[in-house]
């Protein structure tokens, strides 16, 4: 029995057994999953933070500016931008075959607004203003991953042009070998992560039969996820068929990370996952996924354009707007390029979506009837989103693996 094989059987019998645990609401028993999840979930924002900083500035610094850097940053944004408009196209197509129905301005209004009063409603700019660092220790301390990338393209491209020198080796060697203790610290936790499986299977299965998803508004959601579904098992398989690569063992490869994903509902957390399936299931050359995957983390976001779209679709019909063929396609490249910006954090599709609303005069109480909801569809959001880049990464390489020749530095 191979390794992949007994990785499968141990991850879903650590489902199983989570289930069952979350089915029967034992108080004791929900407040140590409860527990053992809020413990997994901080140590992956901790080591996803160093994987993404130490990943880029790596890769950079051995690769630099040169010609292989620009073609892999180009296919990287290529294959980004044609997942992330198909998996809009099809939310839109859809939005309009579903056709939820425009809710009772009595539903949204009071109660529902409510919820919203205390969520930040700031400009989308901001985001972009917050991402750019006021000292060395921001970025770090804050978690903010597009941040993070700024400084480590900035800091590793700076090492790339340093003239070979031995201050450049220190730096180097530095930057290398903390790179080898963070990645030791990931392998740790990934060997104990059916641990924590099933303690995130028991959080949600006790959350869920406890009614939180209980007062959904059907038609809204069905359009929603049936687009995430369609983005991960259809539309994904076409891409990674075309470029000559097998889904369903891609799809087998990936499963801790997708499975992980869906419980941390943060790409960015989910990062040292994704990075060690797509390194050792998928077989990608470090090169690729260390400089691929920190950037998809920020950019790569098929399941948001798709939430960003419907939700904007299903807010303005509630405000009367005429949503014909140029308005929807308007927002097909709204929601594109609001994803590509947005943050890998858990609801930051929710956020960035409030906030544009906001900024149109929309009625925002409707988001308030999707909050209750939002939990369970960022949890496929987030699973699609870190699929989709493990695809990004897996094409890419495939495209391009002829560049890596032997005379460039590897990437420990």
């Amino acid at each position: 029995m191979s390794k992949q094989v007994k990785q499968v059987i141990f991850w879903v019998g650590a489902l199983i057994i989570g289930a069952v645990l979350g089915s029967l609401h034992v108080g004791t028993i929900d407040k140590i999953c409860n527990f053992v999840a809020t413990i997994f979930t901080r140590l992956f924002k901790f080591t996803a933070v160093p994987a993404i900083a130490v990943s880029v500035l790596t890769t950079l610094a051995s690769l630099g500016g040169n010609k292989e850097t620009g073609k892999i940053f180009r296919r990287t944004i290529m294959y980004t931008l044609l997942t992330t408009l198909a998996a809009s196209t099809i939310a839109a197509i859809l939005f309009f075959v579903i056709n939820p129905d425009v809710l009772s301005a009595s539903v949204y209004e009071g109660a529902a607004a409510e919820k919203l009063a205390v969520m930040n409603s700031s400009s989308f700019l901001d985001y972009f203003v917050q991402a750019i660092p006021d000292n060395i220790l921001y970025p770090f301390v804050s978690g903010n991953v597009l941040s993070i990338l700024i400084v480590s393209f900035a800091f590793g491209i700076a090492i790339s042009k340093m003239e070979e020198s031995d201050k450049k080796t220190t730096i180097l060697n530095v930057i290398n070998g903390f790179q080898e203790l963070v990645f030791k610290v990931i392998s740790w936790i990934i060997a104990i992560l059916p641990i924590g499986i099933i303690a995130f299977t028991a959080q949600m299965v006790s959350d869920l039969t406890a009614g939180i998803v209980a007062d959904s508004i059907g038609k809204y959601v069905a359009v929603v996820l049936s687009g995430n579904l369609i983005q991960f098992f259809i539309v994904l398989s076409l891409f990674l068929l075309i470029r000559g690569i097998n889904p369903a063992k891609h799809f087998k490869n990936m499963i801790p990370a997708i499975l992980t994903a869906l419980f941390t509902k943060s790409s960015a957390a989910t990062l040292p996952v994704t990075m060690n399936c797509v390194e050792n299931n998928v077989k990608c050359d470090k090169k690729f996924s260390r400089f691929i995957l920190p950037m998809c983390t920020t950019i790569n976001m098929n399941g948001c354009a798709a939430f960003i779209l419907v939700t904007s679709l299903f807010v303005m019909k509630n405000a009367g707007v005429d949503l014909n063929i140029l308005t929807v396609i308007f927002w097909i490249l709204i929601s594109v390029i609001s994803a590509v910006g947005n943050a890998g954090v858990p609801m930051g599709c929710f956020f960035l979506t409030l906030s544009l609303m906001a900024g149109k005069g929309m009625p925002i109480g409707v988001m308030g009837v999707i909050l209750p909801i939002y939990a369970v569809i960022d949890m496929i959001e987030t699973a699609v989103n870190i699929y989709s880049d493990s695809c990004v990464c897996a094409m890419t390489n495939k495209d391009l693996k002829h560049l890596v020749t032997e005379e460039t530095p590897a990437v420990k």
